[in-house]
């Protein structure tokens, strides 16, 4: 949800409706901020991440011009060096930041002159790059049960008088609808603020009439109830008391207070720095969006010190028009058409499916990604039968909130019936494969990275083959290549003689035959530049450089790097701004241009939306209620009905939650020996209250058991159960009543164990196996029944969100 509330509050309005909006997140300028509170994030452990942070983080507290807090249960290692740290009750986060801008409101801390600018020429007034919808009027249903009514859609100029509707023409002359203001004219029925008390239509977008709209408005105007969005927010923020939100979070209000007083004295560089702790909750997308209001408050974006986002060149060729505008370079191309597997781009109830509520699963139109709801939805056939998966670079058994639930789906060949996967090893996902096809490690492939919210500056990240394959060659169309995913896809093209791929793949004479066609001419398009005369593009290789590029890759063998064929295929006109580029693994804007005065360069520079029309005009799938559309406190451990869990009442009395450790950040790096070598085992970590409590010791082996994992195990569906058991760490920094786990270790395949291939048994290593892998035990949804708890509407997993039980084992 962090991705998808960036969306939200990115959302334009453009022809009368909200629509479009990048999917990012935003992050702290950490390299200028001079104070920033990090809630749910590590980036001394992980986090977009070390390499970057790290050292913006650590030069700021050493030169005193960084102070910072953290909101996190657990004592982090960016925790133990803070000027504040709050220990939280998890999934209360959003109540913390509700609090905070109580505070700001009530003080008067906000920046009135950036929340006042209604439209994109008020924001150019006022010097800044972006603008937000804070003085826009919102429809207020006073039939809804709350005592202040509900909040609804933004208040349109006809529905008050102030146009009028009428016909006109487009700039094609064509017929269409016009709305008329005085001797203005709109394409759409404009929006409403008072200026000065007096209500007045404007456009969002509108560069040259500027509408500095009052904030904080509750009237009716002809007999519509209204209230401006900084109104709602400020009503939201308002529902407790700042001791009640306090006490809420399990935080010390005193302290909280001394948090908001250091945030506002620092203005534009006071900076929020949110992450998984904060929306892999079932409440996490309005937690996530509480403190991106917060911030929104602040007027912080695209100030340097402030919420930055990030920025890309761009390989497409898009842009520039050339030189391979991938795009158009697609002779037969095929529109998308259907619905997704985790309806992610529809509304349940305007489909075709639409039964009354509650749905079979729920619906994500507001989302993007949502992972554990790919094989339990194809497990279910909703909202249809899927007859094959391709699986790449991905395990979601191992990695997700009660991935074990996959296991039973991936198992039966009446739900999947092929399971296709793409692999360097046979995974804890991969091992339920049909067909593992072998795939290429990160230091044999191409890769285009993009960027992280961290970078401030515009980068695109290129890897590129720099060993020559482990794996075995293929001939595809004739050419040879190593075994991968790419060969793979080609190969199948191939053989069902798909279009747009093959000797014309690109078009008349433009091949898509091997990995290097498509490759080679997105790194020509980042080389060449986003201009379409080419004016900011690389400079050429000179000849020592080229000599280095050539002599640097004399042992990869022809299927991976071929020079002629290199140049041949990009031109000599960019081949050595190509040289360039691949020299330097990638484009990286220079370092003096990364701000503009006391802004970043690479601005958002458009709307932010502080409340969400789209959002409040979705009803949830499985309940029917309209979803709130602005920052609002929901309870976590929900599940997807809304409805409270029972578990601790049932004695499972600890919160789990997980965290990375710098040695062991993701689920492969158990296959580095250096790493797993300084960090050979990880722990069940438990505060010394607790561990006393229970009879518990540092050292002993203890078992984890949840509400949908009585047994504390994991079935594997082969005959095997691997126990969730591990070693128990006592210690002080965590909160009482929070255990915790690092991910990365307690591997049940993965080159752990034995695998016999065509009566071959591969032996496994058994340092992969070691430590514990507690996901299994994490709460299964009530209602969805082969899915862990979801965050019903920005669609994050919930890893936070467990009671459990702990154990001798």
């Amino acid at each position: 949800s962090l991705y998808f509330t960036g969306k939200a509050m990115s959302e334009q309005f453009s022809a009368g409706t909200f629509t479009g909006g990048d999917k990012f997140y935003w992050q702290a300028d950490i390299e200028n901020s001079e104070f920033v509170i990090f809630v749910g994030a590590s980036p001394f452990e992980g986090n977009y991440g070390p390499s970057n942070r790290v050292p913006r983080i650590t030069s700021g507290l050493v030169s005193g011009r960084l102070k910072y807090a953290v909101i996190d249960p657990r004592l982090s290692k960016l925790a133990s060096k803070a000027w504040k740290w709050m220990p939280n009750k998890p999934g209360t986060e959003g109540a913390i930041g509700l609090a905070l801008i109580q505070y700001v409101i009530a003080n008067k801390k906000y920046d009135e002159k950036f929340l006042r600018a209604a439209n994109k020429a008020a924001a150019s007034a006022a010097k800044e790059a972006s603008w937000s919808n804070a003085a826009w009027l919102v429809k207020i249903d006073p039939s809804a049960s709350s005592g202040q009514g509900a909040p609804t859609v933004f208040l349109r100029a006809t529905e008050i008088g102030l146009a009028t509707k009428d016909k006109g023409k487009d700039k094609d002359g064509k017929d269409i609808d016009v709305w008329k203001v005085g001797d203005k004219t709109y394409e759409f029925d404009p929006l409403v603020a008072l200026v000065n008390g007096a209500p007045t239509a404007f456009n969002p977008n509108d560069d040259k009439t500027a509408v500095v709209g009052d904030l904080d408005v509750d009237t009716t105007l002809k007999e519509i109830k209204v209230k401006s969005s900084f109104r709602i927010l400020s009503e939201s923020a308002n529902v407790k008391k700042f001791e009640e939100w306090a006490e809420i979070a399990g935080v010390n209000a005193r302290d909280l207070e001394e948090i908001a007083r250091e945030f506002v004295s620092h203005g534009k560089k006071a900076a929020v720095d949110v992450h998984r702790g904060v929306s892999q909750h079932t409440n996490g997308f309005y937690n996530v969006g509480c403190w991106f209001n917060l911030a929104l408050l602040m007027g912080n974006y695209d100030w340097k010190g402030g919420q930055v986002k990030l920025s890309t060149y761009d390989a497409s060729g898009g842009k520039a028009g050339g030189p391979f505008d991938l795009g158009k370079l697609v002779p037969n191309k095929a529109a998308p058409f259907g619905l997704s597997i985790i309806r992610h781009d529809a509304k349940y109830d305007e489909s075709t499916l639409f039964e009354g509520y509650p749905a079979k699963r729920n619906w994500y139109p507001l989302a993007s990604d949502i992972y554990q709801e790919q094989i339990p939805s194809m497990g279910d056939a909703y909202p249809y039968q899927v007859k094959a998966l391709f699986i790449y670079m991905g395990s979601p058994v191992y990695s997700l909130p009660a991935g074990n639930t996959n296991i039973d789906i991936l198992a039966d060949p009446n739900k999947i019936p092929l399971v296709i996967a793409n692999d360097i090893v046979v995974g804890e996902t991969s091992m339920y494969a049909d067909y593992i096809f072998p795939d290429l490690s990160n230091m044999e492939r191409w890769e285009f990275a993009g960027s992280h919210p961290s970078m401030t500056v515009k980068v695109q990240p290129v890897r590129q083959p720099t060993i020559a394959p482990l794996v075995e060659t293929v001939k595809v169309y004739g050419r040879e290549m190593p075994l991968s995913l790419e060969s793979m896809i080609l190969g199948l093209a191939e053989k069902l003689n798909l279009p747009n791929f093959g000797p014309n793949g690109f078009g008349e004479g433009k091949p898509l035959t091997h990995m290097s066609d498509l490759y080679l001419r997105m790194v020509a398009n980042l080389a060449f530049g986003e201009k379409a005369d080419g004016s900011d593009g690389v400079p050429d290789a000179d000849d020592a450089e080229v000599k280095l590029f050539l002599d640097a890759r004399k042992h990869l063998p022809k299927s991976v790097f071929d020079a002629d064929a290199w140049k041949a295929l990009v031109g000599e006109a960019v081949w050595k701004k190509v040289v360039y580029v691949l020299n330097r693994g990638g484009r990286f804007q220079d370092y003096a241009k990364i701000y503009d005065g006391d802004k970043v360069a690479n601005k958002y520079g458009k709307l932010i939306n502080m409340y969400q029309e789209k959002t409040a005009k979705v009803k949830h799938a499985i309940t029917g209620k309209a979803l709130p559309g602005y920052p609002t406190y929901i309870p976590p451990a929900l599940d997807v009905q809304g409805n409270p869990l029972p578990d601790e009442a049932q004695g499972f009395d600890l919160k789990m939650i997980t965290y990375r450790e710098i040695f062991q950040t993701k689920s492969r790096t158990a296959t580095n020996y250096w790493l797993l070598a300084l960090y050979p085992e990880n722990a069940i970590l438990m505060n010394a209250q607790d561990a006393r409590k229970r009879g518990l010791a540092n050292g002993e082996k203890a078992r984890v058991i949840s509400a949908t994992n009585p047994n504390g195990e994991w079935d594997l569906k082969n005959g095997t159960k691997v126990p969730i058991v591990g070693k128990l760490k006592v210690i002080q920094g965590i909160r009482p009543g929070v255990v915790a786990f690092s991910l990365g270790h307690g591997h049940f395949a993965y080159g752990g164990v034995d695998v016999t291939i065509d009566g071959q048994v591969v032996k496994g290593d058994v340092r992969r196996t070691r430590g514990i892998h507690a996901n299994a035990a994490m709460r299964v949804d009530p209602y969805l029944k082969n899915t862990t708890l979801v965050d019903s509407v920005g669609g994050s997993a919930v890893f936070y969100d467990t009671m459990v039980k702990v154990g001798k084992a």
